[in-house]
């Protein structure tokens, strides 16, 4: 079980949607000059776990269709 980041739900891990950034401590404009000028600047990854009701407000996932959340379609029963 893992806790979502946003609402603190209780959620299975393999039902939770893990989301990973990569984020600096430096501006972005910045962070390209330094870049180009050869500097390396350090990036710090920080993971969260989204429970689906979450993941869908925040557009990490789409709701979909009927039609499209049947991943084997039916077979016809021959004569």
């Amino acid at each position: 079980m893992v806790q979502c980041s946003y609402c603190g739900a209780q959620v299975p891990r393999d039902k939770a949607k893990k989301v990973t950034k990569y984020t600096s401590l430096v501006d972005r404009r910045l962070l390209k000059e330094l870049q180009d000028s050869g500097a390396q600047v350090a990036r710090y990854q920080t993971t969260k776990y989204l429970c689906i009701s979450c993941a869908v407000h925040r557009h990490v996932v789409h709701v979909r269709s009927k039609d499209e959340r049947k991943t084997v379609p039916r077979r016809r029963k021959s004569n």
